[in-house]
């Protein structure tokens, strides 16, 4: 028997038959795997406390012989309750899941499992701000596809410097540096820290984050657009 132990998320779920359930998981391990869920829909199933939305969980599976497996057991890690308390934060959850789901192969680095677990750790904390999340995931889906910008030097080559403004070329992927520029040194430190290993409750510490979001969310998703095409 080819048994598989893991940890997963669920990504996707649709009901099939009269009480099973298909799942589409995340694993740090496997990448994605889709398993059915036998009788998971009925009342007293044993697999249906492991494989709750916005949560990790332990599972083991058998594998199939194509690429449906088939889930055997499972066990609840870590739920994110605060999620589903809030409407905002249940949509935005719901839609930065399918947008990972879209944009990673059937093998994806086990970066993206740890970028989807922290996310829901940010979205479970009603102190930071969901416009935040949103565009710090979308920095961070960038970079893992390989499409972080130019965030150290200028479109020239030089250093970018605390009191130039700068514009953004979105063909170079660098600033360029304007007179009547919309982007300062905190913009620039704002998108630094996001595109790096940090995670939304440092980057809500930098001063004025409300106002530099109202620049930096469009910059961010037309960049994702062009690259990851969301």
């Amino acid at each position: 028997m080819n048994q598989l132990k893991t940890t997963g998320i669920v990504l996707s779920r649709t009901n099939y038959g009269e009480a099973d359930r298909i799942l589409t998981m995340l694993t740090p391990d496997y990448g994605k795997l889709r398993a059915i869920a036998r009788g998971v829909r009925r009342e007293k199933s044993k697999l249906a406390g492991g494989i709750e939305l916005f949560s990790i969980s332990q599972i083991s599976l058998i594998r199939g012989r194509g690429e449906l497996n088939t889930l055997i057991s499972t066990r609840l890690i870590k739920h994110y309750g605060n999620i589903v308390k809030d409407l905002g934060r249940t949509m935005l959850a719901y839609e930065l899941i399918k947008q990972l789901n879209r944009v990673t192969e059937d093998e994806p680095e086990p970066e993206y499992f740890e970028l989807l677990q922290n996310t829901f750790s940010a979205l479970d904390d009603p102190t930071i701000d969901t416009n935040l999340i949103k565009v710090w995931f979308a920095m961070q889906l960038l970079r893992l596809g390989g499409h972080t910008p130019n965030i150290q030097t200028d479109v020239a080559g030089n250093k970018l410097v605390l009191d130039d403004i700068y514009n953004f070329d979105f063909e170079s992927m660098s600033f360029v540096s304007m007179p009547n520029g919309r982007f300062t040194a905190n913009h620039i430190k704002l998108l630094r820290l996001g595109f790096g290993p940090y995670q939304p409750k440092v980057l809500q510490q930098v001063g004025g984050i409300d106002s530099l979001l109202i620049d930096v969310i469009p910059l961010v998703q037309t960049m994702l657009k062009t690259h990851i095409r969301l």
